[in-house]
């Protein structure tokens, strides 16, 4: 059968990572989790119970395209809670995960063989949903001393049609303040090219709160998620901010491509977001874990890092140690028992050098993966 060239896309390596620790765990081995970006604990507890009761009442059809009226007021009293934005509910669109959302935003903004640059290292499902697209993803190579992330002199020559900057950032967990996301957002305005601002990570900070798009303007796309902070990764449930002219657009391609967000999430997702005291004992745990990671990794010989200023990651540079980041990360997993991310996920120009390690599971996990991980790295000479 004849193949499209729109499936030839990169694998998503940390996927692939987590395939070979189950495999591992399925043989009888114990693996501490340091590969993946998923919070360890489920999702709130009102979150759990509400959805219990609404499937006791109602069916859990489909909901309209856009989302539960009262989820998406509740997400819009959440940009005047945490950053003092009015934001009108009718421009927030529930989607299935953020995932959707980078999928409806790709589809509205763009047009076939059109440009978007995005910072390296970033995700890597940005790069590969454009190419599967027929966009082209443009990697903006970032530089340390801007903190990995991008500054409009990365991209003033040039031909985009669009930026997608993330901010905290994976897999650097660094952020971008007010004055250096204007900056960007006033590039791009001078280009006509579209501005998309990825907040999943927004919750999980530490020394500052993050800067949300929507403080600076209304022209952007802004893309959040009920996985990382609310702690619903597998409930597949994320949200969009667009301005007012847009809705409609992005609404007919949500009711095309996914009709709706998944009802049941979205019935937890609303009772998820009064959950401050559980949500807070989770960040009280990543403070805890972050904390660690900074004291142990160099122990372990990890020395070349910035410590993160949100999200549950550090970016590594291991160039010292090897050249194959991915060979390293499976000779962790194989004799460590260490499941940890290549950076060539991130960055398929300079991650064979850098690797990520996610503290987003239990401080009891993160302790023995650093004890793992020293021993590791001392019997190899490199401490």
């Amino acid at each position: 059968m004849r193949n499209s060239r729109r499936g030839v896309v990169d694998p998503f390596i940390v996927m692939d990572v987590m395939e070979a620790a189950r495999r591992a765990e399925a043989a009888g081995r114990h693996i501490i989790h340091m590969e993946v970006g998923q919070p360890g604990t489920p999702a709130p507890q009102a979150a759990r119970q509400a959805l219990a009761q609404d499937m006791e009442r109602d069916a859990l059809g489909y909901t309209v395209a856009l989302g539960i009226p009262a989820l998406r007021e509740r997400i819009a009293a959440l940009y005047h809670d945490w950053y003092g934005v009015t934001l009108d509910p009718a421009r927030v669109i529930v989607t299935p995960g953020s995932s959707g959302a980078f999928l409806l935003t790709f589809t509205a903004l763009f047009d076939t063989g059109d440009r978007v640059a995005i910072g390296a290292p970033g995700y890597p499902s940005y790069r590969q949903i454009l190419k599967a697209l027929d966009l082209v993803p443009v990697d903006l190579q970032t530089a340390p001393e801007n903190r990995l992330q991008p500054v409009p002199a990365d991209f003033a020559g040039l031909d985009v049609q669009g930026l997608m900057v993330a901010s905290p950032a994976n897999p650097t967990g660094t952020m971008l303040d007010r004055a250096a996301m204007s900056a960007l957002i006033e590039a791009c305005a001078a280009k006509g090219a579209a501005f998309i601002s990825d907040e999943i990570y927004h919750g999980i900070e530490y020394e500052a709160k993050a800067v949300t798009a929507l403080e600076i303007t209304d022209d952007c796309y802004v893309i959040n998620s009920f996985s990382k902070y609310f702690s619903m990764t597998g409930w597949r449930v994320g949200w969009m901010v667009v301005p007012e002219d847009h809705v409609r657009k992005v609404e007919r391609l949500a009711q095309n491509m996914f009709i709706c967000a998944p009802h049941a999430s979205q019935v937890a997702a609303l009772a998820a977001m009064d959950a401050q005291g559980e949500l807070e004992a989770n960040m009280d745990v990543y403070r805890q874990n972050r904390q660690m990671m900074i004291e142990g990794l160099p122990k372990a010989g990890f020395t070349k890092f910035a410590p993160p200023d949100g999200a549950f990651y550090v970016y590594a540079d291991v160039s010292e140690f090897t050249d194959d980041s991915l060979a390293f990360c499976n000779e962790i997993l194989e004799q460590a028992g260490v499941a940890v991310t290549p950076g060539l996920d991130f960055d398929p120009v300079r991650g064979a050098g850098t690797i990520r390690f996610s503290y987003a599971r239990s401080s009891a996990d993160i302790a023995e993966g650093l004890d793992r991980l020293r021993r590791f790295m001392a019997e190899r000479g490199h401490i």
